[in-house]
């Protein structure tokens, strides 16, 4: 885990306006159901999506970002209003232009939590970085705050309410 000062992730979280987040592993908890006909399905919780509600409470946009070319993912967003869903990405950290062109956060605004070796570099490049309380070593060492929750069980949650809590929110 990356430690800072507590005056600097204050102020870190003051500037934040976007909050990315992973999916597989960090929204769901990494496993995926299929039905006989090749279906997938996976397992949101409903505490992610109070976490993204509470964060436009408070001005600020949440997105998906995933190296998944994930339909589910999609119809999450969608039902959640997000403006930003990024599906199919597989070079997260190359992708950062797009996010900024098409949001207008810049890296120092941006907050981005995820649980994998394919989340770290992103991790690094952002202003504060999270991991679910499951992740690969390699996330967990990258982030700032590690979730009491795992993924797919509120880690997204927990992230979002750290963020509010030292913007000095609730």
């Amino acid at each position: 885990m990356v430690i800072l000062s507590l005056d600097d992730l204050r102020a870190r979280a003051k500037k934040i306006t976007l909050v990315v987040t992973d999916v597989d592993g960090t929204l769901t908890d990494a496993g995926v159901f299929y039905s006989a006909k090749g279906e997938e399905l996976v397992r949101f919780s409903r505490r992610d999506g109070m976490g993204m509600e509470l964060l436009a409470k408070a001005g600020i946009q949440s997105a998906m970002l995933s190296r998944e070319d994930s339909g589910a993912a999609r119809a999450r967003a969608k039902h959640l209003g997000l403006e930003h869903v990024f599906t199919g990405v597989r070079d997260k950290l190359s992708f950062l232009p797009t996010i900024i062109e098409k949001t207008g956060a810049q890296p120092n605004a941006i907050a981005y939590i995820g649980d994998d070796v394919n989340d770290v570099d992103l991790m690094r490049a952002v202003a504060l970085a999270g991991a679910p309380r499951d992740a690969a070593d390699a996330a967990r060492g990258a982030a700032h705050k590690i979730t009491d929750a795992p993924g797919g069980h509120g880690a997204f949650r927990d992230f979002a309410e750290w963020i509010l809590l030292l913007r000095g929110g609730s």
